[in-house]
């Protein structure tokens, strides 16, 4: 078994709310530099920047998982993890099959790029990212379970763009692996098991930073997974606390 901290919800500048810092390259770099041995790249229904994260953890003792954060007609958020690049690959087709065809205003929402692993410029994405799906929430559960991924209901907590601020409720029965605490949601609600538990509709919670700069990705809470390795399958066993394998959130690169 091994235990790295991980990080399941990063944004990098491909997402119009991060910041510019937020390349790929930078991220890994400050997971290595604070001891974070698992993250997942999760912009806005898109997945154009995870290939230079993986290319840029291999220089460092980092694993990444290919993942993204995908809007629901409901406009809840609901993070959807993957092993492999082309899982993720036929996911993005999927999700580019049901996108708004909104054009992204940088000047409103902010820019969207994608860069390599050495941080260079290699596109700006023009449609609107942060703009919901066509496609409701058990939808994109389901799709991202048949592709061998993992979904998670992110930040729970949050009034907006979460399945609970937009339905009033979880429904265990909808396929989701986890439930996700924001950053200020646990640091409010983290001596009270019962009310996250209530919150996360009987599901196992987790806490990640959903980071949008760096000082809240090295800052933000993480989780304490134990596996035998880093892979989706044994993810979704530590979340379920199967075979000796854990997911403790709750835990922190850089001590409070």
């Amino acid at each position: 078994m091994k235990t790295v901290l991980a990080d399941f919800h990063v944004h990098t500048l491909l997402s119009p709310c991060a910041e510019v810092e937020m390349t790929p390259h930078h991220i890994v770099l400050r997971a290595a530099e604070y001891g974070i041995g698992a993250v997942a790249i999760t912009d806005h229904n898109a997945g154009g920047n995870v290939l230079a994260a993986l290319r840029a953890a291999e220089r460092y003792d980092v694993h990444v998982f290919p993942g993204m954060e995908a809007e629901s007609a409901e406009e809840a958020h609901i993070v959807v993890l993957f092993d492999t690049l082309k899982q993720l690959r036929r996911w993005q087709s999927f999700v580019d099959g049901h996108m708004s065809g909104l054009k992204n205003r940088p000047e409103v929402f902010g820019p969207q790029y994608a860069v390599d692993e050495e941080d260079e410029f290699l596109y700006e994405e023009e449609r609107l990212l942060h703009a919901p799906l066509d496609l409701g929430a058990e939808a994109i559960v389901a799709k991202a379970n048949e592709l061998g991924g993992l979904a998670l209901a992110a930040h729970i907590d949050r009034p907006s763009y979460s399945l609970v601020g937009q339905l009033g409720f979880i429904d265990p029965a909808m396929g989701l692996a986890a439930a996700e605490l924001s950053a200020a949601g646990w640091r409010q609600k983290k001596q009270d098991d019962a009310l996250l538990r209530r919150l996360a509709g009987g599901l196992p919670y987790i806490s990640d930073s959903d980071a949008h700069n760096i000082y809240d990705f090295v800052e933000g809470p993480k989780n304490l997974l134990t596996v035998e390795e880093l892979t989706v399958t044994e993810l979704r066993k530590a979340l379920a606390g199967e075979d000796g394998r854990s997911c403790r959130p709750g835990h922190f690169a850089v001590p409070l």
